[in-house]
Formats: C-alpha cells, sequence, structure tokens
C-alpha cells in the first residue's frame, strides 16, 4: 500500500480535484451505483517529465488506502512472444483478487502506442500485450472496484482503442507548474533545511519558470550540497541561483580558454544581452556569464518573467533577433564569425519555421503547412506530401527573410550601442559573470 498522500502534492490543484472523485469512488462505490453512474475504469496521466504523474498515482492510492499495483510499460516486453499479455493478466488477476485497488502502468506509451499498420516494422509482443490489456479493461466488471491509472509523456503516440470511453475514461493533463505552484512546490521541499533570509520564494519561483516539480526539488537538493560543501550554516539565495543554474545547463567547467576565446565569449553574450535590453517586449536580462556550462561557452539567462500562454509574432521576431545577437557582435568587434553560434542559428530557424509552417504568421499566409514532429514516421508513408517543390521554396524564402530581418536589425542595435557593448564585454572578462543589477547599472540611462 502507498503511504502518499494529496498533502504531499503541491501545485496541480485541478488534477487532484479531479483524481479525488477516485479516490471517492473506491472508498464509497455505494453512493455512485445509487444513482446510476457508470464509476471510471481508467485515468491517464499526460504531461511532461517530473512533473508529478507518478506522485499523483501513489497518491490516489494512498489516500483511498487501497492495495496499488506497479509495473512500467517496457516490463511487459520480453524476447518471448506471449510473456507480454500472460503478465497483464496475471497483474489483473491479482488486483481483483486484492479488490478494491489501483494498477499503475507507468511510460504506458512503451506498449500503448498506435498499433502498426501492415507495414514492416510492425511489433507483434508489444501488439499482442496491447491487446490483452484492452480485453483485460474491458472485462472489469463495475462492481470490481480496480482503477488502472497510465502515465505518459507521449499522449500522442497512444492507440485510439486504448483512449476510448470505457478504458481510460478522463484524461489529465499534468503541466508544469505556474508561479503559485512553483512557490508551493519549493515550501514542501523546503521542509527539513535550513535557509537564511535572503532566500525570497516568490522571487525564486519567478526566476525558475519552465522548471518542472522534479528539477524545483533537485535545484533545492543540490543547493543543499553547496551549502554543505561550503561549510555554511543555511542555505542563501546565491546557492540557489548557482543550484538552478546547474540544473538546467549543467556544471561549471572551469577548463582554460585561452585568452582570444574568452574574448570572443565575451562579445558573443555581451552581444544577446545588449540586443535584449533594447527590445521592447523581452524580459530583462538575468544573468550573463563567460563560464562554461555542459556544452556552452558561456550563456545569457533571460527568464520569462511570467507564464505566458501566448506568443505574439512581435515577440518570437524579438527572440530571434535575441538569438542571433552573438554573432552581429563578433561580426562587428572582430571582422569575423566563429563557429560559436551554431546553436543560437539552430534555435533561431526552429522558431522562424514554426512561424511559418504552423502559427500562420507569414506572407504565406494562415496555412498549416504540416507537423514538422511526426515522431512515429508513419505519415510519410500513409500520406503523400501534400507540399509541392513550389510551395517547400517558398517556405524556405519565408523563413530565410525572417532569420535575415532580425539579422540586420540586431546588426542597428549594437551598431548604435558599441560603447556598451564594449564596457559589458570588458567587465564579463574581469568579473565572469553579471547579475540583472551590474548589468543594468552598466546600460543607465535606463531605457523609457
Amino acid at each position: 500500500k502507498s503511504k502518499t498522500t494529496f498533502n504531499d502534492v503541491a501545485g496541480i490543484k485541478e488534477a487532484k480535484e479531479e483524481l479525488q472523485e477516485v479516490v471517492d469512488f473506491l472508498k464509497h462505490p455505494e453512493k455512485y451505483k445509487k444513482i446510476g453512474a457508470r464509476t471510471p475504469k481508467g485515468v491517464l496521466l499526460v504531461g511532461p517529465a517530473g512533473c508529478g504523474k507518478t506522485l499523483l498515482a501513489k497518491a490516489i492510492a494512498g489516500e483511498a488506502n487501497v492495495a496499488f499495483f506497479s509495473i512500467a510499460g517496457s516490463e511487459f516486453m520480453e524476447m518471448l512472444v506471449g510473456i507480454g499479455a500472460a503478465r497483464v493478466r496475471d497483474l489483473f488477476k491479482n488486483a481483483k483478487q486484492s479488490a478494491p485497488s489501483i494498477i499503475f502502468i507507468d511510460e504506458i506509451d512503451a506498449v500503448g502506442r498506435t498499433r502498426s499498420m501492415g507495414l514492416v516494422g510492425g511489433h507483434d509482443e508489444r501488439e499482442q500485450t496491447l491487446n490483452q490489456i484492452l480485453v483485460e479493461m474491458d472485462g472489469f466488471e463495475p462492481t470490481e472496484r480496480v482503477v488502472v491509472v497510465g502515465a505518459t509523456n507521449r499522449g500522442d503516440l497512444l492507440d485510439s482503442a486504448l483512449l476510448r470511453p470505457g478504458r481510460f475514461d478522463r484524461r489529465i493533463v499534468v503541466n508544469y507548474p505556474d508561479l503559485e505552484e512553483r512557490e508551493a512546490i519549493l515550501k514542501l521541499h523546503a521542509k527539513g533545511k535550513p535557509f537564511d533570509s535572503t532566500v525570497q520564494w516568490v522571487k525564486i519561483a519567478k526566476r525558475t519558470v519552465g522548471f518542472s516539480g522534479a528539477d524545483l526539488e533537485n535545484m533545492l537538493n543540490e543547493a543543499a550540497i553547496l551549502a554543505a560543501r561550503q561549510a555554511h550554516t543555511s542555505i542563501n539565495a546565491d546557492d540557489i541561483e548557482e543550484a538552478a543554474a546547474k540544473v538546467k545547463l549543467g556544471p561549471e567547467k572551469k577548463r582554460m580558454q585561452t585568452d582570444d576565446d574568452k574574448k570572443i565569449t565575451a562579445y558573443h553574450e555581451a552581444g544577446h544581452a545588449i540586443v535584449t535590453y533594447f527590445l521592447p517586449h523581452m524580459d530583462p536580462v538575468h544573468r550573463i556569464s563567460i563560464v562554461a556550462r555542459g556544452m556552452a561557452l558561456g550563456y545569457t539567462l533571460i527568464p520569462p518573467r511570467k507564464d505566458i500562454i501566448h506568443e505574439t509574432r512581435t515577440k518570437l521576431l524579438e527572440q530571434i533577433t535575441s538569438m542571433l545577437g552573438g554573432r552581429a557582435a563578433e561580426e562587428l568587434i572582430f571582422k569575423e564569425i566563429t563557429t560559436g553560434a551554431a546553436n543560437d542559428f539552430n534555435q533561431a530557424t526552429s522558431v522562424a519555421r514554426a512561424m511559418v509552417t504552423e502559427y500562420g504568421m507569414s506572407s504565406l499566409g494562415p496555412i498549416n503547412f504540416g507537423d514538422a514532429n511526426d515522431v512515429t514516421n508513419w505519415r510519410q508513408y500513409r500520406e503523400e506530401t501534400q507540399l509541392s517543390q513550389n510551395t517547400l521554396s517558398q517556405i524556405d524564402n519565408e523563413v530565410r527573410a525572417i532569420i535575415l530581418d532580425a539579422y540586420k536589425k540586431a546588426q542597428v542595435l549594437l551598431r548604435k550601442n558599441k560603447k556598451k557593448l564594449d564596457d559589458v564585454a570588458r567587465i564579463l572578462l574581469e568579473k565572469e559573470n553579471l547579475d540583472q543589477e551590474a548589468f543594468e547599472e552598466i546600460m543607465q540611462p535606463k531605457k523609457k
């Protein structure tokens, strides 16, 4: 049995409310039977990794105080055909004998993905296993009080037969936490750790847009390790800032860069920061560093000021301009270009292509030119490509035009503010890191 309850799950309020009904059904089935309601057989939790899907499943079992059977989708797969289906039968048999109970299948897309269409590459063992799960879920009597909870971060790959009402009746999206939820998660994981007065949870929640619950837990743990290593008696804001950078970008690498390399990196990062500063819709620059982390020789952090649902065309164009600021600075200062901007181009091209092909933000009009993320690669067999060579060529031209316009804008901004660029790069070479306050002090007088 699980000891986790909803009190151990911070945030995701709507998901908890939905699941509270499942708990209520497991505790008081008569209430629903009396009014003629069919109880849900399955709940599918869909969402990115680290957002609390497994934790929620354990919490349902803990709240309802029922038996909890947990298995990963990949555990059904074996070399011998038929073993997966036999495992499914055993699992459901045990769950029915222990009813009321919950069966939790983690990473259900390992067995539940769309069945093949008779093309080469079909997977007999997986399909037999999936068919057995479908049969078992259909075989439930409403009185059996067994609920199947599935979790996946690839809901788009699942077979439609698995998602129909009567199998997985409920689909609950467990998304990245918003500002309030991040604050609640931070406070939950802060229990048992000493923090000093410099730590303000609201500020940290604002700084960690895009972090999952698992990222936040890991960040606080890394901060505690860092504080212990430095023999601090409590964790301070600097420890958390360093831990946040480590979680997202990897550990610092104090590798020896030559002076020339350092200078190029300093101007590259200063270019990103200054272009961003003068773009009216961009968020403030949070931190600039020329200390290598992960694969990056330096970085400019621009976390969103708030959680954003819609992005405007103007903001996307400004993001592309900001991404190209590094290359524009290199060209302006050194009259030479380097390989350091490869990742910037990759990101800028992805955004520009999405603007043209998915968001209808180009002169080609509000048309979707097909999903660039066809993970299964089946579409190329099912459908002939809908796009002519002429259209593909127009798409490429539009993407190129967006990128080149943004690059010109970055060049103009840097030429106008070359002195600021030199100042930021010089101080970066001295200090290696610049926070928001220090950067904005250099950029005085502030923009209106």
